[in-house]
């Protein structure tokens, strides 16, 4: 599994514990190349999933739970035995996944406009299914249109979006989201309990307000805020405040702490 790594993986006191970053579906690490220039300073593991990216792309073992288990290897290849996790769209549903089944792993989770679930098909699911090599630039293009975006986001870092559309086959278009819509969500399938900041764009289209709600009660030990003017690829909109968000979590505890939905 190829990846980012920054800095020294030296977990002898909290603030050298490293950030693992998980991203959405169709994209690549590469997608949280603005976030990583804003936290320089910061030990960061940015992996591309399996079909993503450079990583391997056969052509099974796309489920949840298949995909939770290659970060695992990860993690034990790199000697990481405890890290905080930020997952980005489908990426949080990956991080919910792998606090769900290897705890011990997860100092804790950072879910930016991350779903409370994704079963049923997605409105986009038969176009999706209606793919054929070679995958058309022209599609890649406007398939970016299924996320509202309120904010500028610099052409160059589109242009890498439709580059890591472009690197994944048909095949694998079709089988990483059946993955996610066929799996049962992690909150439905046991009890999460690590601290969980939940970030979430108040004009996200496609993961309503409630399943944030619903989301944050289900994770003990949850806060929720809340980006005004954002819509769900909150990553890509608002790359420096996210990055503001991170340092105050990963750098005081008491941040850590459940409190009402905060809105900026």
């Amino acid at each position: 599994m190829p990846c980012f790594v920054q800095g020294q993986l030296d977990q002898r006191y909290d603030g050298g514990m490293p950030l693992l970053l998980l991203h959405a579906w169709s994209e690549s690490w590469g997608s949280f190349d603005r976030l990583i220039a804003s936290l320089p300073s910061q030990v960061l593991v940015a992996p591309d999933l399996r079909g993503h990216g450079g990583a391997d792309k056969p052509e099974t073992g796309y489920s949840l739970e298949d995909v939770v288990e290659d970060v695992v290897a990860l993690l034990e290849a790199l000697g990481i035995t405890r890290a905080h996790i930020l997952g980005s769209s489908s990426g949080g549903y990956v991080a919910q996944q792998l606090a769900l089944k290897h705890s011990q792993l997860v100092a804790s989770l950072i879910l930016v406009g991350a779903p409370l679930s994704l079963q049923g098909k997605p409105p986009f699911a038969n176009e999706v299914d209606s793919l054929r090599d070679p995958i058309s630039e022209n599609w890649v293009r406007e398939s970016l249109s299924w996320y509202r975006l309120l904010h500028t986001v610099p052409p160059s870092y589109i242009e890498g979006r439709v580059r890591d559309g472009l690197a994944m086959s048909a095949a694998i278009w079709k089988a990483s989201l059946r993955g996610f819509y066929e799996a049962v969500p992690p909150t439905e399938a046991g009890t999460i309990s690590v601290p969980t900041l939940i970030l979430w764009g108040a004009h996200d289209h496609l993961v309503p307000r409630r399943h944030q709600e619903t989301l944050c009660e289900r994770i003990q030990g949850a806060r929720l805020k809340i980006y005004e003017q954002t819509g769900h690829l909150v990553l890509w909109e608002r790359p420096d405040r996210l990055a503001a968000d991170v340092r105050t979590w990963l750098g005081d505890p008491e941040s850590r702490e459940p409190t009402s939905p905060m809105r900026y």
